[in-house]
């Protein structure tokens, strides 16, 4: 048979790459890295793996790392309620992520996966974008979790001189505050839920890191009464884009960011892992933006 001239095979590396989590039907990641993939020339699947859909539990869900890695895949993101429990199936684990116990990347290589942590960098540079002058005295942290750990780390680096973290499980807020060790000074220390109104009263600022807020946990994880005009906010959630809190937040005269910032943050230096290529930055925002204006298009005309 002669070959059709008309056919043209891609030329360079081809990535396949997943993302595995709970809930995760309406993650703007795949898509993110897809359309910036697209715009580099690059060939790039990216699949979702919901353990909700799949009806496996955070446990046997984190055991398809290594098989990903069998079946050829580059690389994986990792999210909840999954972050902590994949460390224990890789093969390395990169400094930060040893630092924090907890992954959001694994990239296979030469018939190794290497767990990473791209949460505190992309926490960071969401930070700097949109809240890099505030003050941060006190910073309440809500959330335990391998978010959490990795938003304390990335105020810490950014000059936090107390870190107050509350979660509904008690234990968990003491052991990150005792796992989490500064050398700049910063402080980190664990507050009980039901001191919460107390901690804000002297706080600058407050980060959400727990899933109260995401779509298929509505609502929101404080009082909105106990939030005062000068009062930052960041919740790290981007699904929804904006949470209850941030509404309530603005409503009360705070300044805010969404989980917008670490979204791509992350997502940027996740790409760079999985790919070894440096993307712009500016693609991933441009990206995030039209995604997201997409949906609002549909929701007003359906």
């Amino acid at each position: 048979m002669t070959p059709d001239p008309t056919l043209t095979v891609p030329m360079g590396p081809r990535f396949v790459c997943g993302l595995i989590g709970q809930g995760i039907g309406t993650s703007l990641t795949p898509d993110m890295h897809e359309a910036v993939a697209d715009g580099m020339g690059l060939t790039y699947v990216y699949r979702r793996v919901d353990i909700h859909e799949l009806g496996l539990s955070p446990e046997e869900a984190v055991r398809l790392i290594p098989a990903a890695g069998r079946l050829g895949f580059s690389g994986l993101n990792v999210t909840h309620p999954c972050k902590r429990l994949a460390v224990a199936q890789v093969d390395e684990l990169s400094e930060a992520a040893v630092m924090i116990g907890a992954i959001n990347t694994v990239v296979f290589t030469g018939g190794r996966a290497i767990g990473h942590n791209t949460d505190v960098t992309g926490f960071g540079w969401g930070f700097d974008r949109s809240m890099g002058d505030v003050g941060r005295e006190r910073v309440i942290l809500l959330g335990a979790g391998g978010a959490g750990a990795a938003v304390a780390h990335a105020l810490l680096s950014r000059d936090a001189q107390e870190i107050v973290v509350v979660d509904i499980d008690p234990d968990r807020a003491r052991a990150l505050a005792e796992a989490v060790v500064d050398a700049r000074g910063g402080r980190v220390r664990a507050g009980a839920p039901g001191g919460l109104a107390e901690e804000l009263r002297r706080a600058d600022g407050i980060v959400n890191c727990s899933p109260i807020g995401m779509t298929q946990y509505p609502g929101t994880p404080l009082d909105p009464g106990l939030l005062e005009s000068r009062h930052w906010l960041i919740d790290v959630i981007y699904r929804p884009t904006v949470t209850e809190l941030v509404r309530a937040a603005e409503a009360r005269g705070c300044r805010v960011a969404t989980g917008e910032g670490m979204a791509i943050g992350q997502a940027v230096d996740s790409f760079r892992l999985m790919t070894g290529l440096s993307p712009d930055p500016a693609a991933f925002e441009d990206a995030f933006a039209r995604l997201v204006a997409r949906e609002e298009t549909a929701h007003v005309n359906a």
